[in-house]
């Protein structure tokens, strides 16, 4: 019998490989059509041309880096130790996948503008398909080396619920052997009182001062409300691995905006967002994570966003420009000004 370990590499190593091919096949093949129609040609030379060179790129690209890197990271577990910090697999879909699917979608884009003309007639150069697909293959890889760590069958609980659990177990252990210590030796339990009651109370001022003044939060141990406050972390991957890059989905749907695709703003709109991707490669936990998303998300959206309201109007939401600048300035203000003399008196509210 199959054991479900299998299964679930299998389904996730097809998975990865379906969302590694299709998204250049798909867009490459709209490239070929767009082409096709410049032409105005009756015979399909230029179009089978095109779509086999798609095939032969994913083919030798899959054969050549994609398998070997795959059987090395299954067979070679001593990898997994040694590289740290980044994903092979994500970046490997992002620089074989995800920049190649953006250059050929400016080619169609380029195509179809000169088949139209650029009058505000024409229309939409760069479809929602090709866009959409790009950006959500890219998501469900991130959201499969997430997960694989995961079991898929049984509960899971989330992070916090297991920090919480690791501090109340500390805690009980605590006392636990404060209370032995003492009914085994009264006067060393005394002279370990003080050091013990001091390390504590600065675990608890450290517990307090991470959310201070915060409310207590409600808890249901029965009933409806109980299975409505269920919280796993497998969900909660799926949940923020989308949210996440809502920014960059919405910053690259503006380029198939006439107005941008016209003007030319369509190449510092994918530039930038192609930039903003590049995180993918670093691992979950890694700390440069933030810093990085601050240098090659918020601060070029600043930037982009803003020239587009300036010179074509709000055809970007200034919601999202809104969104960029305040990180921004948390970031640098929480992480960096807060360590200066002026802002570095602690309040306790």
């Amino acid at each position: 019998m199959v054991s479900g370990r299998l299964i679930k590499l299998v389904v996730f190593e097809l998975l990865e490989f379906a969302a590694f091919s299709v998204p250049t096949l798909v867009i490459m093949e709209q490239f070929a059509t767009a082409y096709h129609s410049k032409r105005n040609a009756s015979e399909k030379t230029h179009y089978w041309l095109i779509v086999s060179c798609s095939i032969a790129y994913v083919a030798s690209v899959t054969l050549l880096i994609w398998v070997p890197v795959k059987v090395l990271l299954h067979k070679k577990h001593h990898l997994h130790k040694k590289i740290k910090g980044w994903r092979p697999v994500m970046m490997m879909c992002v620089v074989l996948t995800t920049l190649p699917s953006f250059s050929f979608s400016i080619a169609v884009a380029e195509v179809q503008k000169n088949i139209n003309g650029t009058d505000d007639n024409s229309p939409d150069p760069l479809p929602d398909l090709s866009v959409s697909l790009v950006l959500t293959c890219l998501i469900v890889v991130d959201i499969i080396e997430k997960i694989r760590v995961y079991p898929l069958r049984g509960s899971q609980k989330s992070s916090e619920d297991s920090r919480i659990h690791e501090t109340t177990l500390r805690q009980i252990t605590t006392v636990t052997e404060q209370v032995r210590r003492s009914e085994e030796n009264p006067s060393a339990s005394q002279a370990a009182r003080r050091p013990e009651l001091s390390r504590s109370g600065e675990a608890t001022t450290q517990i307090q001062a991470l959310a201070p003044g915060t409310p207590e939060e409600p808890s249901f141990h029965s009933g409806v409300l109980k299975a409505m406050s269920r919280r796993d972390v497998r969900a909660e991957i799926f949940l923020w691995s989308f949210l996440l890059w809502s920014d960059t989905i919405e910053m690259v749907r503006v380029a198939g905006h006439p107005s941008v695709y016209n003007s030319g703003w369509v190449y510092p709109v994918y530039i930038f967002s192609f930039i903003s991707l590049l995180r993918l490669i670093l691992t979950p936990r890694n700390p440069l994570l933030n810093s990085l998303g601050m240098l090659l998300q918020d601060l070029p959206f600043i930037f982009v966003r803003l020239s587009l309201i300036i010179v074509l109007g709000t055809i970007t939401p200034v919601l999202g420009l809104c969104k960029n600048i305040l990180v921004m300035l948390s970031y640098v203000y929480f992480n960096y000004l807060i360590k200066l003399r002026v802002f570095s008196t602690f309040e306790i509210s």
